[in-house]
C-alpha cells in the first residue's frame, strides 16, 4: 500500500503551509499529492505550482469537475501537466453535485453516469493524438453542419495513457468506475465496510470489462490527526462530517448521506440531515456518532494509526491518501511524519 496526501482546497488561508506540506511529503517519499476544486481555487493551477516546487511526488486532481470543462479542454490540461511534470500527473474526474453543477457552472445535473462515460472516452481518444471525432448523446465532435473539422492534440504528453481516476460513491458509479477508469477516489471510507460499500461494485465493473482488480488503484482519503485523546480528536471533525452527511446536496440527493446509511447509520444520517437543513449546524455536528468519525479517519497514537492502516491494506486499499490535520504547519508536518512511521510499523 502506498501513501498519498490531499491538500484540499487552495485559498483557505494556509497556502504557504500547503506548499511546505507538499514539499515535506515529497521528501518523505509520499507517492502522490492531490488537490481539490469546488467553486474557489481550481486544481490544475495548484498542481502546476506544487509540481514546480517538488521533485519526485506525483500530482493529481481530486477532482477536476466534469461540468467545469469540455472534455477536449481536460485532455489539453492533462497533456500539458504531464509534459511539464515529466510524467507525474494523475487525472481525477468527478461530476460534482447538482448545486455546484447547476448553480455555479450552469450545467444540468442529469444522466451523470452517461456523461462521465462519454467524457472519459473523449479524453482518452484525444490523448491518442488522432483526429478527434465523437458521436454521443452529450457530445458530438465536430458539430454537424458547421465549419468544424476533426482536430488532433498538438501537445505531446509524456505518456499517451495518463492514469485516470473517478470520484465515486454510489454503487452504479463505482461499478462504472471499475469498468472505465484506472482508479477510484473514495471519501468517508471505512475499512470495516469497504467491501460492501465500494469494492464489490468496483470488482463487478472490472469483470464487466474483462479485467481484474490487478493494477486498479483503490484510493480513499482519510483525515489523520495525531494525539492521545481520540474522543477530542474526533470532535474536531464533527462539523466536517456533518457538512457532508447533512448538507452536501439536497434531501433527496446527498450521496454522502446515502453512504452513511449503507454503513448502518440510517437513523443517525436522517437526524444529521434534518438538523443541518433546518439551519442547526451545531446540532447536526452533535448528532454525528463518534464511531462514524472514528471509522472514517485515522486518529490517535502512531501505534493505533498503524493498526488502522493494516486494516485498510487488508480490505483492499492500494493508495491511502492522508489529509494531515493540524492548526499549525508544525502539527501538519508531524502528522505527515507520523503517517510514514505508522506505515513502517504496519509493514504494509
Amino acid at each position: 500500500m502506498r501513501l498519498g496526501i490531499n491538500l484540499g482546497y487552495w485559498g483557505a488561508g494556509m497556502d504557504g503551509d500547503n506548499l511546505a506540506v507538499a514539499q515535506e511529503a515529497d521528501r518523505l517519499g509520499y507517492d502522490v499529492c492531490w488537490a481539490a476544486e469546488a467553486y474557489g481555487s481550481d486544481a490544475p493551477t495548484v498542481l502546476a505550482w506544487v509540481a514546480a516546487k517538488t521533485e519526485r511526488i506525483d500530482v493529481g486532481s481530486a477532482i477536476m469537475q466534469i461540468p467545469a470543462r469540455q472534455p477536449a479542454m481536460t485532455a489539453m490540461t492533462a497533456a500539458t501537466l504531464d509534459s511539464l511534470t515529466g510524467g507525474r500527473f494523475r487525472l481525477g474526474l468527478g461530476v460534482s453535485g447538482p448545486q455546484v453543477s447547476e448553480g455555479w457552472y450552469g450545467v444540468k445535473f442529469d444522466k451523470p453516469l452517461a456523461r462521465t462515460r462519454e467524457y472519459v472516452e473523449i479524453v482518452r481518444r484525444a490523448m491518442t493524438r488522432e483526429r478527434l471525432t465523437y458521436d454521443g448523446e452529450h457530445w458530438t465532435l465536430p458539430l454537424p453542419g458547421g465549419p468544424g473539422k476533426p482536430i488532433k492534440l498538438t501537445v505531446h504528453p509524456e505518456r499517451e495513457h495518463i492514469p485516470l481516476y473517478i470520484a465515486a460513491i454510489g454503487p452504479k458509479n463505482l461499478e462504472q468506475t471499475g469498468e472505465i477508469a484506472d482508479g477510484a477516489l473514495l471519501i468517508f471510507p471505512s475499512a470495516d465496510h469497504l467491501e460492501e460499500t465500494a469494492l464489490r461494485h468496483l470488482r463487478a465493473g472490472r469483470e464487466k470489462a474483462g479485467l481484474t482488480m490487478e493494477g486498479f488503484d483503490v484510493c480513499p482519503t482519510l483525515p489523520l490527526a495525531l494525539g492521545d485523546d481520540v474522543t477530542a480528536l474526533a470532535d474536531v471533525f464533527r462539523p466536517y462530517t456533518a457538512l457532508y452527511v447533512g448538507g452536501m446536496g439536497s434531501r433527496k440527493q446527498n450521496f454522502y448521506n446515502q453512504l452513511a446509511q449503507r454503513m448502518g447509520y440510517e437513523r443517525e444520517a436522517a437526524e444529521i440531515q434534518d438538523k443541518y437543513l433546518a439551519g442547526d449546524k451545531a446540532g447536526a455536528a452533535a448528532a454525528v456518532p463518534h464511531s462514524l468519525i472514528d471509522q472514517t479517519t485515522l486518529l490517535g497514537s502512531v501505534e493505533r494509526i498503524a493498526e488502522r492502516m493494516t486494516a485498510y491494506a487488508e480490505a483492499g486499499v492500494t493508495t491511502l491518501t492522508l489529509a494531515p490535520a493540524g492548526f499549525t504547519l508544525d502539527e501538519r508536518v508531524a502528522a505527515l511524519r507520523a503517517g510514514v512511521e505508522a506505515m513502517e510499523r504496519a509493514g504494509v
